[in-house]
């Protein structure tokens, strides 16, 4: 059965941050093989494919989008390979990011256990090389199928073709807009191989009275940080962290202890320093600030909020501030980690 292109849909359902905008033309496809017929009957209509999404979690609409957005829902999990000390699993694009880790504590699998509880879809995490905790996507990434759209052909994309890097690929930048992933295979670890480097994971084991930690406990101690640190979407309106944490020189950060004492950074390869984004905003007085419907989350100022209508132009607006005062206040630059549309 070939996907039904919708006409003037309201997206508020389809973003975390539940703004409501409109779309045009609207269809959701839940298998490959459909994306070439609905993309023709988008050209009968004249219009365009603007916005794919999968469960709206990392981005912004600022604005209607007149053209056609197709929702992204193939199912499916799979394992598609073995060896000694590795199990390849192959999940649709659409499957629910959280829903996949479920699986693999279930069939104890190890790997993804520090991002338990993140939100989104299986084609957003390479997309955005999603990590937490001291863990990346592209620690565990062995492939992923993508269809392009201009040759309509499906393409594989290995480890190295992706170009990692912090909340980063290709599919962000040098192929922004040309393909829509399909499904992604992971290589998971037959043996448990636990990474609680983590500081606040640790604390949290402790807590909980684990003295030997397995994957299933180290999970739940994340979701329990995540819970207690960032608001759930279905009752506060988010998209998680907004901003990127910056990463300086080693010589940059010290020179900003100096003048900052309680700085916040974490050490990262190549002689880096990470930043704390949520201090330096913090700083700068935005924890807990509101306007109207839009604002900064009371208990972590790296996540901007929808308090209920708040449009996607006044977060923009909120985070444009935020970004000019860190600026002001520290010389450093964010980034925003999520897409505004």
């Amino acid at each position: 059965m070939q996907p039904q292109i919708r006409e003037n849909i309201s997206l508020k359902r389809y973003n975390t941050f539940g703004i409501d905008t409109t779309a045009r033309y609207f269809a959701a496809f839940n298998a490959s093989g459909q994306l070439e017929p609905v993309l023709n009957a988008a050209r009968q209509l004249d219009t365009k494919l603007e916005l794919v999404v999968g469960e709206g979690s990392n981005i912004l609409l600022t604005q209607d989008i007149d053209g056609l957005v197709l929702k992204n829902e193939i199912g499916g999990i799979e394992e598609v390979g073995a060896d000694e000390h590795h199990v390849y699993l192959k999940a649709g694009a659409g499957v629910n990011w959280h829903s996949f880790v479920l699986y693999c504590l279930a069939n104890n699998y190890a790997g993804v256990e520090n991002l338990a509880l993140i939100p989104g879809s299986v084609g957003a995490s390479p997309m955005q090389n999603i990590g937490a905790y001291g863990v990346e996507l592209k620690d565990v990434f062995y492939e992923l199928d993508a269809y392009h759209l201009q040759d309509k052909q499906t393409r594989v994309f290995t480890l190295d073709e992706c170009g990692f890097g912090y909340r980063d690929s290709v599919f962000k930048n040098k192929y922004k807009g040309q393909f829509i992933i399909t499904a992604v295979t992971y290589r998971l670890h037959k043996k448990q191989v636990l990474n609680t480097s983590y500081g606040a994971i640790g604390t949290e084991l402790k807590k909980m009275g684990v003295t030997a930690p397995d994957i299933k406990s180290v999970a739940e101690a994340v979701c329990t940080i995540r819970r207690s640190k960032l608001p759930d979407w279905k009752v506060l309106g988010n998209a998680g962290s907004f901003f990127k944490n910056p990463q300086i020189s080693v010589d940059d950060f010290k020179a900003l202890q100096e003048s900052n004492p309680g700085i916040i950074g974490f050490p990262v390869r190549g002689e880096k320093v990470k930043l704390a984004a949520g201090w330096l905003i913090e700083q700068c007085g935005w924890k807990g600030f509101r306007r109207g419907d839009a604002g900064c989350f009371s208990h972590q100022a790296l996540v901007l909020v929808n308090y209920g209508a708040a449009s996607g132009a006044d977060i923009y607006q909120l985070s444009s501030e935020i970004i000019d005062s860190v600026k002001e206040a520290f010389g450093m630059i964010l980034e925003r980690e999520v897409n505004a549309i």
